[in-house]
């Protein structure tokens, strides 16, 4: 097994009491940290209290870090190989990036110097920055040059593979030779190995190009914080609306870059809406799994019950490219029933004839939504109305937080580095209380919740028995009563009850509010339907191709 893959790490840690490191591009261009002031001042009037941020960049990071290892690639990279460039790769798909490729249009190594290139231009612009990424691979641009010379000894690469197509990871996923952080100081130096799923990608020859930043600790973390925040990448921005529009999360790193084009296609994760919100908040397809589907084995937990990884990309066929080239069954994880170990997808045209899907009557005023309705009704599908409120279950952030508890303590013992200081949920509160400003500006409310759980196993398994049973027996009759095979909501609306029930999601752009903000069409069908989801989805992509990109990063 050729893996084609070695890196290093470069650190650089900046702030209170940590010294401070600075690099500077040969060509001069360089990030420069700028007073936000005026920025927060703006954002203090927001009237959404969920984007009154108190600081935007990362005390700890020094961005410069990110693109200091490729100085001499790109300072042989000029402004106008970039230009030129744009064309061949700005919103292309893999399929497009691969034919490029083929044609001797393009290679791999330019591909990645493009993106590495982009990120540096916009990360340095204290104007357009959205601070999208925690870490770039070191390791990338040599091993696109490998692969390079692999397809051009003559070895045919299909137009579906993910073979030298650069990958974003959400920084809870390992990669070896990367700090797989979750965000937060206290696993700055978590070089782990690989995780299961990294692996899968690097046997197939992506390219992890980085990793995106996140809601700290996948969003279970604080009370109240804004998502998109972490302690190690800062405040995540959308592209569509820096200052207007949140992210979503936790996935808010994997969303926001692959909308603005810093990676061909990007990996999130999800416990409860971690796919499905910030992939519908900008503009992007993306795929929550049944969970069991796609490994977790060296990902940063919170459930074991409901966590999975997934696809976010800019359309439902790169979906499928990148979810087939993560997919493979994994014996280590006991979520994975042995369906896993040839699970694929398929990219096709279905008709949507004989297709049953469920109408929610809540969203009767949403213009958007009735508009997907009747193109879905007028091209075959059938239209089931039905009146469906999904509560939030009382118990479920304890729920989360229990096995959290569980969860995060076996990862840290089985996974993490030699260097990281915690050991449990207890240690990190203690770690975090020694310096809040810094490793915890917005509090650790949920920490502190889960720090005063005292649940043993038999008291864990009561409590997601009775939460997921509630869960899948509420989908379970919609879907029987109804006679519907998919269930088409809106956003990340009935996330929360489709994780309990297991039951997996694929959201598809459907346009644009009068203010610019993205809208996504969500689609939900019983556990392991996934092939079902990506033909109706497909289709209304197909039919609507309502996607446009962020008018700020073309």
């Amino acid at each position: 097994m050729n893996k084609f893959y070695f890196s290093f790490l470069i650190l650089v840690l900046f702030g209170s009491g940590l010294g401070t490191i600075a690099y500077a591009a040969e060509d001069g261009q360089s990030w420069v940290r700028y007073d936000e002031t005026e920025d927060l001042a703006l954002l203090a009037q927001h009237e959404n209290e969920r984007m009154r941020f108190i600081l935007l960049n990362s005390t700890v990071l020094d961005k410069n870090s990110l693109w200091a290892p490729f100085e001499n690639e790109l300072a042989n990279f000029s402004e106008q190989n970039y230009l030129e460039l744009k064309l061949q790769i700005l919103d292309r798909s893999i399929s497009e990036i691969q034919q490029a490729v083929s044609a001797g249009n393009l290679s791999y190594e330019q591909l990645v110097t493009f993106y590495i290139y982009r990120i540096r231009e916009i990360e340095s612009d204290n104007t357009r920055f959205i601070n999208g990424v925690i870490a770039l691979n070191p390791d990338a641009i040599d091993r696109a040059r490998r692969l390079d010379e692999i397809q051009q000894s003559g070895t045919t690469i299909s137009a579906d593979s993910i073979f030298g197509i650069p990958v974003l990871l959400k920084d809870n996923i390992g990669v070896a030779g990367m700090a797989t952080s979750a965000g937060a100081v206290a696993l700055q130096d978590n070089l782990t190995e690989n995780s299961f799923v990294a692996e899968r990608l690097l046997e197939r020859g992506a390219i992890i190009i980085g990793k995106a930043n996140l809601s700290e600790w996948a969003y279970f973390f604080c009370n109240d914080c804004p998502s998109g925040y972490s302690a190690m990448g800062g405040q995540t921005l959308n592209p569509y609306g820096r200052f207007e529009f949140g992210t979503g999360g936790s996935s808010s790193g994997s969303g926001a870059s692959t909308a603005a084009n810093y990676a061909t296609v990007a990996i999130g994760s999800e416990t409860s809406g971690s796919i499905l919100s910030p992939s519908s908040a900008n503009s992007l397809v993306g795929l929550k799994p049944t969970t069991g589907s796609i490994s977790r084995t060296g990902v940063v937990p919170i459930s074991a019950s409901l966590d999975t990884t997934g696809p976010m990309t800019r359309s439902v066929e790169d979906v499928v490219i990148l979810f087939n080239a993560m997919a493979g069954y994994d014996q280590a994880d006991t979520a994975m029933p042995l369906i896993s170990a040839d699970m694929q997808l398929y990219y096709r045209e279905e008709s949507l004839a004989g297709k049953s899907l469920g109408a929610l009557d809540n969203y009767a005023d949403n213009e958007f939504y009735q508009n997907a309705l009747q193109v879905l009704s007028e091209n075959g599908a059938s239209l089931v109305n039905i009146s469906f409120e999904s509560e939030r279950q009382a118990r479920f952030s304890e729920f989360l937080g229990v096995e959290m508890v569980r969860d995060l303590a076996l990862y840290l013992e089985q996974h993490a580095a030699n260097a990281v200081e915690i050991n449990s949920i207890a240690s990190l509160q203690a770690f975090n209380e020694q310096d809040l400003d810094l490793r915890a500006p917005y509090g650790q409310g949920l920490v502190d919740m889960m720090s005063e759980l005292n649940y043993n196993a038999t008291e864990i398994e009561a409590l997601r028995a009775e939460l997921q049973d509630w869960g899948r027996a509420q989908l379970d009759q919609l879907f029987s009563d109804s006679n519907i095979d998919v269930l088409v909501s809106v956003n990340n609306s009935n996330a929360s009850i489709a994780a309990l029930a297991n039951y997996p999601a694929l959201t598809i752009p459907m346009g644009y509010e009068e203010n610019g903000r993205p809208i996504g069409l969500t689609l939900i069908a019983p556990s392991f339907q996934e092939q079902l989801l990506i033909d109706v989805g497909a289709q209304f992509e197909r039919l609507t191709q309502a996607r446009r990109p962020p008018a700020q990063y073309q």
